[in-house]
């Protein structure tokens, strides 16, 4: 697995998953790893894990593909600090979050470490802009939360095969923030609140169905409820004034109708952006130990390793095991072959 060095593939996978999976940074590992006997200096892990990264990039690369097979992504982003070399501080870098379809039967997230939060990241990801490529341009239904950045690969005129689904979970929650206020809780914010827990509701009951199956209930059951919801906050919006929360609440809903129901003609789409949120949540609790990461090389390494064992996670695998077992074979499984060992398609050797 190292060049010169003593770890086998389970001491590396154990590193890794530490530090990525369970959050433990290179300097709590070490003392830990002491208790066993092991010497371990921070600046050997960072070596080892670096090697790790190194080892799963080709894999990696299968995921993204495998990623962007898919016609229906979720997709977020979430801010993770670096360490600006001689500046004695850090600076904001973006982890960007590419998942497939919460109801694809074989789900797998990919990550993206890069410098910024701008429109050139996602346009860089989905393709469709600059030389030629010989992977094709990435058409379907993207779920977001309705962030502008996102507005680059979704223009109709540039991207006809490309839809905007938003996220009913964000449109929820300014409502339910205003319902909390006891005395002074908007009354329009609660009985708001009172449909959107009937939708829900109802979307529950689809959960193990199949995409036309739910494409058919939805339209049964789900569309009535949200036909209803679009007259009573129209007629709302008539009796708040311009410039309140619960004004605000209503437009950031009304504006992008449209994609909020869009899920309603299309089984496939889920109707919140919850999965993704659920993906990003790792790198948070992650930059709260690490603190930040240590340079571009390692924040890209990090992205490749987090990419599969969460994928791994996904797919209801023991993350540690499908580490280590891939750490093991990668380097003498057959290059034509290396598809195998993605996380929906693993099985141990």
């Amino acid at each position: 697995m190292v060049d010169g060095g003593i770890p086998a593939a389970g001491l590396v996978a154990h590193t890794l998953i530490s530090r990525f999976v369970d959050h433990l940074p290179y300097y709590r590992q070490a003392p830990i790893n002491a208790r066993s006997g092991v010497h371990t200096p921070r600046s050997t892990l960072a070596s080892w894990g670096g090697a790790g990264g190194v080892s799963l990039e080709p894999l990696f690369e299968l995921q993204r593909r495998f990623i962007l097979s898919c016609r229906v992504l979720h997709a977020d982003e979430t801010p993770l600090p670096l360490l600006d070399p001689g500046a004695g501080k850090t600076k904001k870098v973006y982890v960007w979050a590419w998942a497939r379809s919460h109801h694809d039967p074989h789900p797998g997230v990919v990550y993206e470490f890069c410098l910024g939060r701008g429109a050139q990241y996602p346009v860089a990801f989905l393709g469709g802009q600059g030389p030629p490529s010989p992977e094709p341009v990435w058409n379907g239904t993207l779920i977001t939360d309705q962030y502008a950045g996102y507005n680059g690969v979704l223009d109709a005129k540039v991207y006809p095969h490309r839809k905007s689904a938003a996220c009913a979970a964000h449109a929820r929650r300014r409502f339910e923030e205003l319902s909390r206020g006891g005395h002074s809780a908007s009354a329009v914010a609660t009985e708001a609140m009172l449909r959107w827990t009937r939708i829900y509701r109802a979307e529950a009951a689809f959960a193990e169905m199949g995409c036309e199956e739910r494409r058919h209930a939805r339209q049964g059951l789900c569309r009535p409820l949200w036909e209803e919801f679009e007259v009573w906050l129209k007629l709302q919006r008539t009796q708040v004034p311009d410039g309140t929360k619960i004004a605000e609440a209503i437009d950031y809903s009304l504006s992008a109708w449209m994609a909020l129901t869009l899920h309603l003609d299309d089984g496939a789409v889920a109707i919140d952006n919850n999965l993704i949120e659920r993906q990003i949540k790792p790198w948070k609790l992650g930059a709260k130990n690490w603190l930040f990461a240590g340079s571009a090389l390692a924040g890209q390494r990090a992205a490749v390793v987090m990419s599969l064992v969460q994928s791994a996670k996904l797919n209801g695998l023991d993350p540690w095991a499908y580490l280590r077992d891939v750490l093991a074979r990668i380097h003498t499984h057959p290059n034509h072959r290396l598809e195998e060992l993605l996380p929906h398609r693993w099985r141990p050797a």
